[in-house]
């Protein structure tokens, strides 16, 4: 995360000073070059700039490097690392601790395009657009992807499977179309499958929660919790694949892939998906 935000005395900038200064502020970052002139309307950059100056400068500073009142946010290691969807939800929702005030007032077009600008400031090409829609994908999540067997966003779902209320904090967008294309890549050992044989031919397949030299704890899909004594088993091992079905890639189409992307990223920011507004 970034730095505590120091918005102390931000709004105490009085009347015509003020006004002066954010003129000022504006004039000057209009005449400062900021590479090839591109039409406004194929330059995804250039409304993100006017809302930048309008409502960020005056604390981050015109370059985003900060100043007195906030942190550098343009190339401090912690700003360039910060995933799309966190940035997304920082300016959405500010960081009221660090005195940040949230800019959901801006709409979600104005914060992504305010996102895509802040990624030019970082000498970023691109910023992860999300071209779906979020109220498809928590349909596809809970309903025919079945999902929601396994994985819990706020509350809701399975629980064998992590819980995704805030994943996409940490994960960009790609990695979480890589996570569902390819589920048995980069298993970590907690979320390896684990076939369990006892020596009255009981077989048990799930996710070990807890284990020692002498026993094992399984949790199985049905989310029951199985005790056993190592002494006690024929036989134990660890499988090669998933819990996850590895074949996600054939059943949901590109746009599914989308909307569920989508619907997960917005989850993390804690946003009501009934106040969204598609982006289709």
């Amino acid at each position: 995360m970034w730095p505590s935000f120091a918005y102390k005395n931000s709004r105490r900038i009085a009347g015509a000073g003020s006004s002066v200064f954010c003129l000022f502020v504006a004039a000057w970052f209009s005449k400062t070059p900021v590479g090839p002139k591109v039409p406004p309307e194929k330059e995804p950059s250039n409304r993100g700039r006017q809302v930048f100056v309008s409502n960020c400068a005056t604390c981050h500073g015109l370059d985003g490097r900060g100043g007195e009142r906030a942190p550098n946010i343009a190339t401090s290691p912690g700003a360039q690392q910060l995933p799309d969807a966190g940035l997304l939800r920082i300016i959405e929702r500010g960081i009221p601790a660090g005195g940040m005030p949230a800019f959901s007032s801006l709409g979600q077009s104005r914060i992504e395009a305010v996102a895509r600008f802040l990624h030019t400031l970082q000498g970023k090409r691109s910023f992860t657009s999300l071209p779906g829609n979020p109220q498809t994908g928590r349909r596809i999540f809970f309903g025919r992807a079945g999902c929601s067997s396994c994985h819990m966003v706020r509350g809701q779902g399975g629980f064998i499977g992590p819980d995704l209320s805030s994943y996409s904090e940490t994960h960009s967008a790609q990695e979480i179309r890589e996570a569902i294309l390819h589920p048995a890549k980069d298993l970590s050992l907690q979320q390896s499958v684990l076939t369990v044989v006892t020596r009255a031919g009981e077989k048990y397949v799930g996710i070990v929660r807890n284990e020692d030299n002498f026993s094992l704890q399984l949790q199985t899909p049905d989310g029951a919790f199985h005790l056993f004594m190592k002494s006690d088993l024929k036989s134990f091992r660890r499988e090669p694949g998933s819990l996850m079905p590895p074949d996600f890639g054939s059943k949901l189409t590109p746009s599914d892939l989308d909307d569920l992307i989508s619907f997960l990223v917005r989850v993390s920011r804690r946003v009501p998906l009934g106040k969204e507004k598609s982006s289709k």
